[in-house]
């Protein structure tokens, strides 16, 4: 990659500054600090001035586990260095990471199809409007995204290596998807689709032309992966006395609520982002208007009263009792039972097309109803460019993958995009963020398109 930047260095220099801008432009015109940038910023600041890895309430700071300390750490150090509370440096230096995630996913187009993908993979990435946002959101996105690249980028070296069997790469790359698992537990999947590719390669193993061993190089992996959680997990049995190496599925603390019953109704109804912002986030703590709700949401006149009568009975506290969750449970488990392919298979892959194919202006001042066109000009126009903007890089990495056949190198990153899709379909809270991992995949396979039709290089 040093080669080719140094032969063509008018070009990355040009669309490095490029890339810079356009951060830049989101920092500083659309800097994102939301609610949980303040409980990253929150644990940060305990956990340098206290010591204590926790959240300040009334009664003093908290032990907590309901985040990774991989943010943390990051904000941390921030504080450190420039001062409690100072978000802004930290988005300036994930500006900076970002960059470094673009030569990354430009080096991966290099490796599987040439230097000129490489180039076209370098700007697709530096211009992309969806990385470049959330490089301005003091959120995990911009690091995990670095990492998950990395992870691949280091797998692909492993993979590619003529001689000797070499041990780094692959430590490298569980240490990368590491780093990711301490930023978000999700990270985890990378994890999933690095092992599954190299379990592939053990049983399907041909003749090959260098000495790789899927075998050492997914035990490398997987040891490396799990080891930065060792004092993550050792802190919660010490300290909380919880055996919990990652995080509870829903974030919250020991012995906290979570409303199952009225998780599982959401996942019998919910398909687009927009019911997230609406329904599932507001509870508890604000009113719901069950006109919001979609006909998909009831089989029956008798099941639309009966959800009608649980929303007004929620309003009145606005808070989930034990007692709701329960009535919300025994309604979810009537619909699955009507309709369970709808449960199991076409709302999971109505999800994962929502978070795909939708706009991507969750954290910009856009209306997320963005259809009924009865916002300002400006953000409707914004809202409609980064829909097509979005389509267009779905549909050359579409193109690209076509123009390519299927090849060994090129089956690690599909599995990866695949595997973190279908999980996605599992969550009862589709968000269009979740898919961001897999755009650097997106801009490779759209990278094809500048690039002569061949088989991607293998590894044997």
């Amino acid at each position: 990659m040093r080669e080719l930047v140094r032969h063509h260095l008018r070009f990355f220099l040009f669309a490095t500054l490029a890339a810079l801008a356009l951060r830049l432009l989101f920092v500083f015109r659309f800097p994102a600090v939301t609610a949980d940038s303040f409980v990253y910023g929150d644990i940060a600041r305990n956990w340098l001035q206290h010591g204590i890895y926790g959240l300040s309430g009334s009664n003093g700071i908290s032990p907590t586990y309901i985040r990774l300390p991989g943010y943390p750490a990051f904000l941390a150090m921030v504080f450190a260095i420039f001062g409690v509370e100072h978000y802004r440096a930290a988005l300036l230096l994930q500006v900076l990471v970002d960059i470094g995630t673009c030569f990354l996913t430009a080096d991966i187009a290099r490796r599987l199809l040439s230097p000129r993908a490489a180039k076209a993979a370098f700007l697709l990435g530096g211009l992309c409007p969806f990385l470049a946002n959330f490089a301005g959101a003091a959120l995990t996105e911009t690091w995990e995204i670095f990492f998950t690249v990395l992870a691949l980028q280091l797998a692909l070296v492993g993979l590619s290596s003529v001689g000797p069997w070499r041990v780094r790469p692959w430590l490298g790359c569980g240490l990368a998807i590491g780093g990711a698992i301490l930023l978000r537990p999700d990270g985890g999947l990378l994890l999933g689709a690095v092992e599954l590719y190299l379990l592939g390669r053990i049983f399907w193993r041909s003749e090959t032309r260098h000495h790789m061993d899927p075998a050492k190089a997914a035990t490398v992996v997987l040891i490396a992966a799990l080891a930065p959680l060792v004092p993550w997990t050792l802190r919660n049995l010490h300290t909380l006395h919880q055996f919990q190496p990652l995080t509870p599925r829903y974030a919250n603390d020991e012995n906290a609520f979570v409303p199952m019953g009225f998780n599982h109704w959401m996942k019998t109804w919910i398909a687009d982002y927009v019911s997230t912002e609406e329904v599932y986030w507001a509870v508890p703590g604000q009113t719901v208007d069950p006109d919001n709700l979609p006909d998909r949401a009831f089989d029956s006149p008798q099941q639309h009263d009966d959800t009608e009568q649980l929303w007004a009975d929620y309003n009145q506290s606005r808070h989930m009792t034990p007692d709701l969750d329960e009535r919300f449970a025994a309604l979810a488990a009537q619909r699955i039972h009507h309709a369970p392919l709808r449960y199991y298979l076409w709302l999971p892959f109505l999800r994962i097309a929502d978070m795909w194919l939708r706009p991507r202006t969750e954290i910009l001042p856009c209306n997320t109803r963005w259809w009924e066109f009865d916002e300002e000009p400006q953000w409707l126009v914004l809202s409609l460019t980064v829909g097509i903007v979005n389509l267009l890089y779905i549909a050359a990495g579409l193109v690209g993958l076509i123009r390519q056949q299927i090849a060994s190198l090129l089956a690690l990153l599909l599995v990866f995009l695949l595997l973190r899709s279908l999980f996605l379909g599992t969550l009862e809270n589709p968000e269009p963020r979740y898919t961001l991992e897999c755009y650097p995949v997106l801009i490779v396979l759209a990278s094809a398109v500048f690039t002569n039709p061949r088989r991607i290089t293998r590894p044997d």
